[in-house]
């Protein structure tokens, strides 16, 4: 079959496909110039000689207002120090971002240390062990308030240390309520602080957590309010669950809250339910997964909630820490929190009612009664900050082929998993900015993620296919028609930790998976310097001064990933400045740019140049040699070929299987075997190097490649 032939026929399985939105993006050189805001409340005042929590300030705006790095002089920014905080370990990722006060910079490794950093030389004033290096753990971020800095440990302890030594000052011991959740969860998310309070989140969903948030006494520890996101029997929400699905259904807070002093609310997110692609056993909306909800800062009350998608079957759960500004809309003044997902879509609501201010339609959506689907799901007015289409060929996003296809929000059941398009907007998790100097949300994002992981209850592997292009990008959108300024695409997905800081210089900084720290224009997204990290930049950069000096960090150590570990790990914690003379590091191996088939190629001497499709596998008493296992996503003999260019290679369906199968490359065309009944091969020669990635056109999630030294 020929190119054409096969752009013909992939095409076929996208045919109905609807598009929902439009892709609404401008090259980053012809970014229309941004309106100014208006000016922001005292009370959430941006980052400037300090950055005294993650994401900056109480809004999460990742904005800092130092100016002595701008657009012009950000060429002669260079490093100030580099400190290995483990040794120089690459054991493990790191995804804890750096906060600072006073010159002196505090953070937390996977290792389970809190350290506290000198500023302006990187030296370590002090360091303090929370728990054993083997028991890793998520470490996202400490808080600062009272002299104190507040740390969560793996085993669900909260730490309160001594800022100026490191002692422990009192831990309190989370999780062990009687909750009647399948697992207790853990402790997860950035830890804040606010007027004498702590404030801290969980992780869960995918095990059968029952979701909920502390407020801590931030001078003893005491828990001063729960507010549990599973509501139980008499609890607002609880009849959103169908029978006791409450008790086990996720919904977890596992990114870290914004806060609004003035109107004393908090603004947490809350993730996806359990089990989180089956929603036959918990009919409902299932509250308050996937939603925001509006806490009273010193009561936990409910105030008000918006959910953005409604029994959730895709793992669209919230992925973006909220951001809080004060924008001009329609020639008003409106407080809004900017609250985001995995499709792709912000929601731009208004602080204090929790109003949609560009308005939400509530749209029909494909139907599964088996998956108990809800009619209808909320689509914000303006556009997604992602495509919401089936990208075109040529596009390094466009889906794996042979996979059913839908529009966003299509439900499966038993049968191989349906991609949609746009999928995901925030990857797995991201943290944005708000420049108010543009006016714009800066957003990073990968596509093709978990849209491959709708399917029921594990009858089919819902792993995200070997081959799928791992790309992403950086998007500014204007919250105030909540419409794409400019987009920009990458090779590397952008998310997953690695979030943005927006300068009052005009810049914007971000990480990227491959441990280069780039700094770029924030009105057209120009890049204008990089600097190579020696290990996956993504946790989020920060500013702050010392000794009248502006300094930019960040703690460069690779990212926990569900696929393995893709980036290059290690502990490097880096600070530039104007005229920094420490060189760059190293750079490590790169991180592969689609998702790789880890098993070691075969070399085709030893397999015969031969290829089985469908192999048999399963034991079963009640067949001979087993059953075909048709979603195995490895049933190929070997999965990994090696051959030298001019090899001929056989691709053979044996007479034992049941099943017909196929091989077709894809992004490369380089061959397709056609459907291969039982008995049936099929030849090819490869003639050119490279590594061709196929799979059985009709058990899709089957995988293999061919490598052409």
């Amino acid at each position: 079959m020929d190119r054409r032939q096969f752009l013909t026929r992939a095409a076929a399985s996208t045919a109905g496909a609807a598009v929902l939105g439009t892709q609404g993006a401008s090259p980053a050189s012809a970014a229309a110039p941004s309106r100014p805001v208006p000016r922001q409340p005292a009370s959430l005042r941006a980052a400037g000689r300090d950055f005294p929590k993650v994401g900056g300030d109480l809004g999460n705006k990742n904005y800092s207002t130092l100016r002595q790095v701008t657009r012009d002089n950000v060429r002669r920014l260079g490093g100030a120090w580099h400190t290995q905080l483990e040794g120089g370990s690459t054991a493990q990722y790191q995804e804890c971002t750096v906060v600072a006060q006073d010159g002196v910079l505090y953070v937390a490794s996977t290792q389970q240390n809190v350290f506290a950093v000198d500023g302006k030389t990187g030296a370590i004033l002090w360091k303090t062990a929370i728990g054993s290096p083997s028991a890793t753990t998520d470490m996202r971020g400490v808080g600062l308030g009272r002299g104190l800095v507040f740390s969560t440990s793996g085993a669900n302890i909260v730490y309160a240390l001594d800022q100026r030594t490191g002692a422990v000052v009192w831990q309190r011991q989370l999780l062990n309520e009687t909750d009647g959740g399948l697992n207790p969860g853990t402790l997860a998310a950035a830890v804040v602080y606010f007027d004498g309070l702590v404030y801290v989140g969980m992780n869960g969903s995918v095990v059968g957590a029952r979701g909920h948030a502390y407020a801590l006494d931030a001078a003893t520890g005491e828990i001063a309010w729960t507010f549990w996101s599973c509501p139980g029997p008499g609890e607002y929400g609880n009849d959103t669950w169908a029978g006791s699905s409450w008790r086990s259904g996720g919904a977890v807070p596992w990114i870290h809250p914004a806060i609004d002093p003035d109107l004393g609310l908090v603004y947490w997110t809350f993730g996806n339910p359990y089990p989180r692609t089956d929603g036959s056993s918990r009919g409902g909306t299932n509250l308050f997964a996937n939603s925001l909800v509006a806490l009273d800062a010193k009561t936990g009350a409910r105030r008000w909630h918006f959910q953005s998608v409604h029994h959730d079957l895709w793992d669209c759960d919230n992925v973006m820490a909220p951001v809080l500004a004060d924008l001009e809309i329609d020639g008003t003044v409106r407080k809004v929190v900017v609250y985001g997902s995995k499709a792709g879509m912000f929601y731009i609501l208004d602080r204090v009612t929790g109003e949609p201010v560009h308005g939400v339609t509530e749209t029909p959506v494909p139907q599964d009664p088996r998956q108990l689907t809800w009619p209808t799901q909320p689509f914000p007015g303006g556009e997604p900050f992602v495509p919401h289409q089936f990208p075109s060929d040529g596009d390094a996003t466009r889906p794996v082929p042979f996979y059913p296809q839908g529009p966003i929000f299509t439900p499966a059941w038993d049968r191989a998993t349906i991609i949609f398009p746009g999928a995901v907007g925030g990857g797995n998790w991201a943290y944005d900015s708000f420049s108010p100097d543009t006016g714009y949300v800066y957003v990073g994002y990968s596509l093709i993620d978990t849209a491959y992981s709708n399917a029921h209850g594990g009858r089919v592997n819902t792993a995200r296919p070997y081959g799928e292009y791992l790309a992403g990008g950086l998007a500014a959108v204007d919250p105030r028609t909540n419409t794409v300024a400019w987009r920009k695409d990458s090779k590397w997905w952008l998310s997953l930790g690695t979030g943005i800081l927006a300068t009052a210089g005009r810049l914007i900084f971000q990480g990227r998976p491959d441990g280069t720290l780039s700094a770029m224009d924030d009105e057209t997204g120009e890049e204008l310097w990089s600097w190579q990290c020696g290990a996956g930049a993504n946790t989020c950069p920060i500013s702050y001064e010392a000794g009248g000096e502006q300094y930019v960090a960040i703690f460069a150590g690779g990212e926990w990933e569900p696929l393995g570990p893709l980036t290059p790990y290690g502990d490097n914690l880096w600070a530039f400045k104007l005229g920094g003379a420490v060189p760059p590091a190293a750079a490590p191996a790169p991180p592969p740019t689609r998702n790789p088939i880890t098993a070691p190629p075969v070399p085709g001497s030893a397999a015969g140049n031969t290829v089985t499709l469908g192999r048999v596998w399963n034991a079963s008493a009640g067949a001979p040699g087993g059953t075909e296992n048709t979603v195995s996503q490895n049933a190929m003999a070997p999965q990994a070929l090696s051959v030298p260019a001019g090899t001929t290679v056989t691709f053979t369906n044996p007479a034992s299987n049941a099943y017909a199968h196929g091989a077709v490359s894809f992004f490369e065309y380089e061959f397709d075997t056609g459907v291969l009944m039982p008995g049936q091969s099929f030849t090819h020669t490869f003639t050119a190097p490279g590594e061709y990635f196929y799979n059985d056109p009709v058990f899709p999630q089957s995988t293999g490649k061919i490598v052409v030294e």
